[in-house]
């Protein structure tokens, strides 16, 4: 992978992190318009599954019935959980503050990346748990316990 490649994947996951609590705070805004936190989750999904559509026709990049028909009931999955992460923001974060809310995210992030990782599950390259990976993750609790009491 060439640095530029690499630099610009780097640069990409930067700038949707920081995507997130903007995203959370638009979705909790929106949720208060419709009167409904499961409303605007569902419209933030479609609009989001409008513009993939679009990428996806423009790239002419088809999957087939037999593809689709195929998956395993775990390969759905994700889009479960991408809906419960939007439903969650609109509905928590407005309540608990856009810092607290990301902190508590990233924890859940990192300790979830750590296990993944430590067993080598779904496409991840096995990485042992270590010391500084425990360390880390303390500290990270010991912000989010930090900003909670601020």
């Amino acid at each position: 992978m060439s640095p530029q490649v690499y630099w610009s994947l780097l640069a990409m996951a930067l700038v949707s992190g920081a995507l997130m609590p903007l995203q959370a705070g638009i979705n909790g805004l929106l949720a208060k318009e419709v009167s409904s936190v499961l409303n605007a989750a569902t419209i933030s999904f479609l609009v989001g599954t409008l513009a993939l559509l679009i990428l996806a026709l423009a790239q002419r990049d088809g999957v087939s019935i037999a593809t689709l028909k195929g998956l395993h009931w775990w390969h759905w999955a994700g889009g479960l959980m991408g809906a419960f992460f939007v439903f969650t923001a609109a509905f928590v974060a407005p309540r608990i503050g856009a810092l607290l809310f990301m902190a508590l995210v990233l924890l859940g992030q990192l300790a979830s990346a750590i296990f993944l990782d430590n067993q080598g599950w779904v496409g991840y390259k096995a990485a042992q748990i270590n010391l500084g990976k425990i360390a880390g993750l303390v500290l990270i609790l010991g912000g989010v316990w930090m900003i909670r009491r601020s």
